[in-house]
């Protein structure tokens, strides 16, 4: 004797199996259903626009106080000489002076230091006619600065220089202070 399910179960399979493929199937010609809807068509809100949903209204907001941006190394001296003297005791360059970071570091140093310093680091730059010429980086002053000293002035910016922070990454910034201190040493 055969068990009597298996009669309901070839007679139902086909009409489940047919439900399924209609339920499923695709038309390719318009758009299909979509759960939740809102959340794969959200409204895009610019940065700079007003925003109903968030609380202050905009778009754009500061970050949470006390958090780090991903990638961001806090620099924690303020503006003045006094600072920059406080940074070169405090700060020494992480960089060893090897072949791979002194290039990176006249890279650096040509396309964003030169401008005004000079290919040579004398302060002989080709914009020079038109500001003040920086300090000559092979004079005694300046070779007397500590790296954590030059990283400051990179970093802060001092008199005329702005700071350099957004546009050299601190890793970047280390390594033009290496090629400055070879430039600083081919005259000896």
């Amino acid at each position: 004797m055969k068990p009597r399910y298996s009669i309901v179960a070839w007679v139902l399979l086909p009409v489940v199996v047919l439900g399924i493929m209609t339920l499923f199937n695709r038309n390719l010609e318009k758009r299909n259903l979509e759960y939740p809807n809102q959340m794969a068509v959200s409204p895009a809100y610019r940065s700079q626009s007003e925003n109903p949903v968030l609380s202050k209204g905009l778009t754009g907001q500061q970050p949470v106080p006390g958090t780090i941006p991903r990638g961001f190394m806090p620099f924690n001296y303020g503006t003045s000489p006094e600072e920059a003297k406080r940074a070169g005791i405090e700060l020494s360059n992480p960089f060893e002076k090897n072949k791979e970071n002194l290039e990176r570091g006249k890279y650096v140093y040509t396309n964003s230091c030169a401008v005004c310093h000079g290919a040579s680091g004398g302060g002989d730059g080709p914009v020079i006619p038109k500001y003040p010429n920086p300090p000559d980086f092979k004079t005694e002053t300046s070779k007397a600065l500590a790296d954590g000293e030059l990283f400051h002035v990179i970093t802060r910016g001092r008199n005329n220089m702005p700071p350099a922070d957004s546009l050299i990454s601190a890793e970047d910034r280390w390594k033009v202070i290496l090629y400055i201190r070879q430039l600083q040493g081919e005259g000896q």
